[in-house]
């Protein structure tokens, strides 16, 4: 990898091409992504809270009502329970388990 690096700076470098077009990634394969950041942390915003919070006679979150909460919620067009759960995962959000970590009532 550093290799292809040195290799584009020495390439480019002569021509008296500004820095930063040097360093600029090239064009990857693949589609753009599919939702915006926005989108994405509103999903994260959503899985920290409860459900109840939002009518969801559940006790905790999952992927597939996290993605029906999403189109619900019109924040997402469609989206998988599958992408949800990869989305989770890459934030380390583990929403079934957002109560073992608070601290515990004090009691005055």
């Amino acid at each position: 990898m550093s290799r292809r690096w040195r290799d584009r700076w020495l390439e480019m470098r002569p021509r008296d091409i500004v820095v930063e077009a040097c360093l600029h990634d090239a064009p990857r394969a693949g589609g753009p992504p599919s939702f915006t950041l926005e989108q994405i942390i509103q999903l994260y915003a959503l899985a920290c809270a409860p459900p109840e919070q939002y009518g969801r006679p559940i006790s905790h979150w999952t992927p597939q009502e996290l993605a029906d909460e999403l189109m619900q919620q019109q924040i997402v067009e469609c989206i998988s329970p599958l992408h949800v759960g990869r989305l989770l995962k890459e934030a380390d959000l583990k929403p079934h388990q957002s109560r073992y970590w608070l601290p515990p009532r004090l009691r005055i």
